[in-house]
């Protein structure tokens, strides 16, 4: 009976000093800030997507096996027979209380089902996209700021121009004929074999992953390049600080110079941009899905703004706002832990 209510209290204190903590304050401030940007976001995409001419049905206006009857009966089981403005609060409305984006135009199905079957392998793809960048061009950034102005880093330094100055589709086209002139080495198209399913597991592991290659490096070249010269730069501004020399004159290692003092001040920045990089999860991935055949969400959401399937475009407006949401809050909180010096304030 003591224990249980000694463990009652140590809950409750626990809970107490959770609803105090700065920390957790600024997540909830954030949250609210979140729902009222995601209404407002929302709304303006919707009002924009109805400035476009047209509507999912005129294409099926142009199909003369298709009644004109049978149209006006789509467009009011659609409700594009209503005022923008209502078609809006009644989708907000259906979210809020039944979690339903909507039905797809196209697809005729649940526009969550849908984005639900290909998030996974468009999050597979850019979150090892994302975790190749950083595991290379943090790296080649450091010595590319230690050796500054030496061979190495002057090699690094066309590296990374060329690789900003290749726009994604032309680095994917490139892969394409390499993959072509190298076949079947690098397979192209989908995401497994089709043998797959006779496979062992650890053998399906090893297929998804050798189909990620090329679609992988096209997301990673050009994120890489950028990524590589703002590690550089930040290092080198931080390497020329008072301290720094201070550190250096105390006879200090130099690894432990860079790696402990240095490092540590430049990463911040590094740690901010990676938040935009999580934001930029979804739509990174268009191009290279476009090219590999990657089933993901980027060619679905592609042909849903070419269809102008209304509610499928703006659960993806949505889920990119989202993202974009979770990626800066996430990137705040991992500067809290990189530096305790920083304090979480709402804006």
């Amino acid at each position: 009976m003591a224990s249980s209510k000694l463990s009652l209290t140590s809950g409750r204190q626990w809970l107490t000093g959770l609803a105090s903590s700065e920390t957790f304050i600024y997540i909830i401030q954030r949250l609210a800030q979140a729902l009222l940007t995601l209404l407002l976001a929302s709304a303006l995409s919707f009002f924009i997507i109805q400035l476009a001419p047209g509507d999912y049905l005129d294409t099926l206006r142009q199909n003369p096996k298709i009644s004109p009857e049978r149209i006006e009966q789509l467009r009011q089981q659609f409700g594009l027979d209503r005022p923008w403005i209502e078609q809006y609060f009644r989708w907000l409305w259906r979210i809020v209380t039944q979690g339903d984006f909507g039905t797809s135009f196209v697809y005729q199905r649940s526009v969550s089902s849908l984005l639900w079957e290909r998030v996974g392998a468009t999050l597979l793809l850019a979150i090892s996209s994302l975790i190749v960048t950083w595991a290379i061009a943090i790296p080649l950034g450091i010595v590319a700021a230690v050796k500054q102005n030496q061979w190495s880093d002057r090699v690094l330094q066309v590296l990374s121009y060329t690789g900003q100055g290749f726009p994604s589709f032309i680095t994917a086209l490139l892969l394409l004929i390499f993959a072509q002139n190298v076949s079947p080495l690098f397979p192209v198209g989908d995401m497994t074999s089709i043998n797959h399913a006779d496979l062992t597991p650890l053998g399906k592991i090893l297929d998804v992953g050798w189909h990620m290659i090329l679609p992988t490096i096209a997301l990673s070249i050009t994120s890489f390049a950028g990524l590589q010269r703002i590690a550089r730069g930040e290092l080198l501004d931080v390497l020329r600080q008072d301290y720094i020399q201070t550190a250096r004159a105390k006879g200090l290692p130099e690894n432990r110079v860079i790696y402990v003092h240095a490092l540590r001040n430049a990463i911040n920045p590094l740690i901010t941009i990676l938040g935009f990089e999580l934001a930029g999860l979804l739509s990174g991935a268009f191009i290279a899905e476009f090219f590999f055949n990657w089933p993901g969400l980027g060619r679905l959401i592609l042909q849903a703004v070419l269809a102008q399937d209304l509610y499928l475009v703006m659960a993806s407006l949505v889920m990119g706002a989202v993202m974009l949401i979770v990626g800066n809050l996430i990137a705040d909180l991992l500067l809290k832990v990189a530096d305790p010096r920083i304090k979480l304030e709402n804006p």
